[in-house]
């Protein structure tokens, strides 16, 4: 049912942004969800009008991706620094900054798994000597007259093998857990699927297998796929068949196990996991790109 609120020229510039779709078409899903952003983008999708909600959160574009692995390959880190400006992510007292927080997160033994960070995260409060991670970087940061802000850190610890990627723009990085196998077939396989994830063909993967895409995003998909089955004006049983093929085809673009080695479309990521060695297993991986949350 459509309402009267007024809805501000500010939430359809965000609704654009992230969809792609037109002004009225934006202003109309937005009256029909009574200003929910969520809702929505699901709105212009279940309509057509939109084919997926674009990612935000473009206000540091700037900066510089570093990874960094032990010599055993057990113990790695990933972290994101951004600034505003490509002058100052090639400024040398930048790059010996973003080094630094890299080594500092490597040796950081309490931290396991990826953290979004920002301008006021937990892990800014972190000792660094007399100092803090927080206090550090703003110094630091501070030679360079720009804003800089840790996004992302991310380390992981392993029984198994590590692998990263980092493009050669410093703009996207991967650090990828291998388990079962730490031989070098275990390495190269780690590399490989790091390169594959920062490709982000078909899709940047949300998960390593079905279980861990987050279920509300798993639920929009379902929604938007029944209302435009219904549409179709087929038979209930064909209806749902309709839909759960949608959401296997959704699956399949978002599941990293599932989806089509960048290198060989012919093999998924599962399937080369699986001739490489029994065993074998992608028990993780951590994916940051500069503009991206």
């Amino acid at each position: 049912m459509t309402t009267t609120m007024t809805i501000t020229t500010k939430l359809i510039a965000e609704l654009r942004e992230r969809t792609g779709a037109g002004m009225m078409d934006c202003k109309k899903a937005l009256e029909e969800t009574a200003g929910d952003l969520a809702k929505a983008v699901e709105y212009l999708r279940a309509k057509g009008i939109a084919k997926a909600e674009k990612r935000t959160g473009r206000a540091a574009a700037e900066g510089l991706v570093i990874a960094k692995v032990a010599p055993d390959f057990k113990t790695g880190a990933l972290i994101e620094l951004a600034c505003e400006t490509d002058f100052v992510a090639r400024n040398d007292d930048f790059v010996a900054l973003a080094r630094k927080v890299a080594d500092f997160v490597l040796a950081d033994a309490a931290l396991d798994g990826h953290r979004a960070v920002g301008a006021e995260g937990a892990y800014l409060d972190t000792p660094w000597g007399s100092e803090t991670v927080g206090a550090v970087v703003k110094a630091e940061g501070a030679k360079t007259g720009e804003n800089v802000v840790l996004k992302h850190v991310a380390r992981f610890v392993t029984t198994g093998t590590l692998g990263t990627y980092v493009h050669h723009n410093g703009k996207v990085g991967v650090l990828v857990d291998v388990t079962g196998g730490a031989d070098a077939a275990a390495q190269e396989l780690a590399k490989h699927v790091a390169e594959h994830v920062a490709a982000g063909v078909p899709a940047i993967p949300l998960a390593v297998s079905r279980d861990g895409v987050p279920a509300e995003k798993v639920e929009s998909e379902r929604r938007i796929a029944a209302e435009q089955a219904a549409e179709s004006g087929k038979p209930a049983n064909i209806v749902e068949k309709m839909v759960e093929g949608r959401v296997n085809k959704y699956f399949a673009e978002v599941t990293l196990t599932e989806q089509p080695w960048v290198r060989d479309d012919k093999q998924t990521i599962g399937q080369l996991v699986k001739a490489t060695g029994a065993g074998l297993a992608v028990a993780r991986f951590a994916r940051v790109q500069l503009g991206l949350e």
